[in-house]
């Protein structure tokens, strides 16, 4: 069975009903401090805390686990810079629970969701895993240092795993079961959805003066059930007996600006978004766009879903949202 950490997330419960549209049986653990009940419709779920070492250790002696998906991170850039401690317990701390647990029961893949905030502001778009890494805030200083502890313990102790970097992870379920919801909401495509839909809420947009072709900032956004598909193929290829551990980027190649974002929802919703232009955010690099050729090469993996999907299926789940 896969044991998927965190399953009951965003991109959690999304990779748990793909793995089991494919045959797979999954156990969710998950402590529900942000993730959704409603969203595990796959699998069995236990309620559980990576803090408490024999919860884990309780799901392996239950269950014959062969593989680890851990999705199970605090991941506000904000609140990060203002609690560090936090983060670093829960991101780092617990993480060192899941792996000696791990250890303990002899399993060998594991999958972790990791971040392009571990590389900092780029030094060069499209940014590739050479990239130097240099996080600027606590959130992508805890990401590195599990991509470096994960790096350490595989050398030592004889596992492997793939570690896939997000750029900016969107979109919803195509069926509308399952969708992104988080609180407080700090993702732009929701935002300017939910003010689309709501006239008396705004956007912020934090700064209009950037190096770009509208003045606002690009992103790399890729469909969360494109994630997910790189997380079955991350799976398959550890199968593979000459496989390898492996840091690969997951993004789509291109970028979209604040702008064009709005732009788009308009035109899906046919309704106006209110704007207010603010003044740049502390470390918002103008550009981050993801080099996706390794993911392409080791994992056979390319996005297939475009930004018009991933605003058509948001905008379908905000209009209606199950939780």
């Amino acid at each position: 069975m896969i044991l998927i950490v965190g399953g009951a997330g965003y991109i959690g419960s999304h990779v748990n009903k793909l793995l089991n549209e494919n045959g797979f049986d999954t156990i969710v653990f998950d402590n529900l401090s942000t993730g959704h009940i409603e969203s595990v419709q796959w699998g069995k779920f236990i309620n559980g805390d990576l803090a408490n070492i024999d919860d884990i250790r309780s799901v392996f002696k239950l269950f014959k686990v062969t593989a680890i998906f851990h999705f199970a991170a605090y991941a506000y850039v904000g609140e990060s810079v203002i609690n560090p401690e936090k983060y670093y317990k829960n991101n780092v701390s617990n993480t060192l629970n899941l792996l000696q647990v791990m250890r303990e029961f002899n399993i060998r893949d594991f999958i972790f969701s990791s971040s392009c905030a571990t590389y900092g502001s780029p030094i060069k778009i499209p940014m590739n895993e050479n990239h130097p890494e240099n996080p600027i805030n606590p959130y992508g200083r805890t990401k590195l240092i599990i991509d470096n502890i994960l790096h350490d313990y595989s050398n030592a102790y004889n596992f492997k795993y793939v570690s896939l970097r997000y750029f900016n992870a969107a979109g919803n379920d195509p069926k509308i079961i399952i969708g992104e919801s988080h609180e407080p909401e700090t993702h732009l495509i929701p935002l300017v959805i939910q003010a689309a839909l709501d006239s008396s809420k705004k956007v912020k947009i934090f700064g209009d003066d950037y190096d770009t072709s509208d003045g606002t900032c690009i992103r790399d956004y890729i469909h969360v059930n494109d994630l997910a598909d790189a997380h079955l193929k991350a799976y398959n290829y550890l199968q593979r007996s000459n496989s390898i551990s492996q840091v690969i980027n997951l993004g789509t190649g291109e970028g979209n600006s604040v702008k064009e974002i709005i732009t788009t929802v308009e035109k899906n919703t046919g309704l106006a978004v209110n704007i207010e232009i603010s003044k740049r955010r502390a470390g918002d690099p103008s550009t981050l766009i993801a080099d996706k050729n390794k993911a392409q090469e080791i994992l056979g993996w390319a996005p297939t879903l475009v930004l018009s999907d991933i605003i058509n299926h948001a905008v379908e789940w905000y209009r209606n949202p199950k939780y």
